[in-house]
């Protein structure tokens, strides 16, 4: 029997151990400087975004080194979770998915990639209310995510990333059945 615990805080307080996947810890290092920077390159956009969603492949190519670098530049300024979201997604084959993968990339202390496994567990656990499947995200939805996940980041003093990531395997550990139904 899969153990399911009474609440959020009991499972991620067993769960602190859970290490970074090898593909997002050399993203990480990749972009590392992207603040002192000042901008991703398209080869760094392209290496974050065939990670989280290789299918619309065709698409991410057709968006130009101009294009990244300048929206790269632009979240880089913002302060508005809103206008970081609309510019990710300008790009061609950006969803808000593959959106919150770069950010999360970028700044694993502050943000945390949605998912349909976290997003479960956390309707699973009454966080959230609505999409029990965890699919068709929108910008409401990503920053109700991230208000929870960074809540939990704060109490136990960790990066968003970090808990993102523990839920994301438990998930995976008690999941039964097919992930998309």
């Amino acid at each position: 029997m899969k153990r399911i615990y009474s609440n959020l805080t009991e499972l991620i307080e067993n769960n602190l151990n859970v290490p970074e996947v090898p593909e997002a810890e050399d993203l990480m290092k990749q972009l590392k400087d992207f603040k002192q920077k000042g901008f991703i390159t398209k080869e760094q956009f392209y290496n974050v975004v065939m990670w989280k969603s290789p299918r619309p492949k065709r698409h991410y190519i057709s968006n130009s080194e101009e294009q990244i670098i300048q929206v790269s530049k632009s979240i880089l300024n913002s302060n508005s979770e809103d206008e970081k979201i609309m510019l990710l997604t300008s790009l061609k084959g950006v969803s808000i998915a593959v959106a919150s993968s770069l950010l999360t990339i970028i700044n694993p202390q502050n943000y945390g990639i949605i998912d349909i496994r976290v997003w479960q567990l956390l309707y699973l656990y009454g966080e959230v209310k609505t999409k029990p499947k965890g699919q068709g995200f929108n910008l409401e939805n990503y920053k109700e995510y991230l208000s929870i996940l960074r809540k939990y980041a704060k109490q136990f003093n960790m990066d968003v990333r970090d808990i993102e990531r523990i839920l994301f395997f438990h998930h995976k550990r008690i999941q039964e059945g097919n992930l998309y139904k």
